[in-house]
């Protein structure tokens, strides 16, 4: 069940961090590492990447048959949902690690350290596919700004790099049913799911 926030309550999350969703000893390898822009209050209040009620992430990749069960991590996301996820071969990550209301006050500075930063979690965590979920953090963190949205030409420390749709509410031209067939991409490239 969702929990509700004041605006007070979720300020005082303000510039928090949310631990990455990675394989643990004995978790099946990373195949897919989704990438958020930052987290977003709400995010960081309930300590569960894509939380927030508005979001689309989790209903997209339920109905793209990445997960095989529905998750509403509005609450916060169960020990089960996890290991769901990591039973998947999916992980989670974020390109800034700290939590803002609008991803519009991150800083340029933000972005490339975050990118630098990305390439050592990459290296590091070793999954076969990288989306990162939002085309404009993907340019900043980058220095790309004529990367467009897909399967990227370059691989990113070694795994296959993929720019997806942001799923957050505020991208009001994505739905889920287009944010599950953009997500289906880098997860057929993952082995996720079949076919190519």
């Amino acid at each position: 069940m969702a929990r509700s926030f004041t605006r007070a309550e979720l300020e005082s999350y303000r510039d928090r961090e949310v631990p990455d969703l990675l394989p643990g000893p004995g978790d099946p390898d990373l195949r897919l590492l989704f990438v958020g822009i930052n987290p977003g209050l709400w995010t960081a209040a309930t300590q569960t990447h894509f939380a927030h009620p508005g979001n689309r992430f989790y209903p997209a990749l339920f109905l793209a048959g990445i997960l095989e069960r529905r998750i509403d991590p509005a609450a916060g996301m169960s020990d089960e949902d996890r290991d769901h996820l990591r039973s998947r071969g999916i992980g989670i990550t974020n390109v800034v690690r700290r939590a803002t209301a609008k991803a519009s006050e991150l800083t340029p500075e933000e972005y490339r350290a975050g990118g630098l930063a990305l390439v050592e979690t990459v290296r590091r965590a070793r999954p076969c596919v990288v989306a990162v979920a939002g085309i404009t953090a993907y340019r900043a963190a980058f220095a790309l700004p004529k990367a467009v949205p897909g399967r990227q030409p370059e691989p990113l420390a070694g795994a296959d790099l993929w720019v997806v749709p942001n799923p957050s509410g505020l991208n009001a031209h994505e739905t889920v049913a287009s944010l599950a067939e953009a997500y289906a991409a880098p997860a057929r490239a993952a082995g996720i799911l079949p076919g190519a």
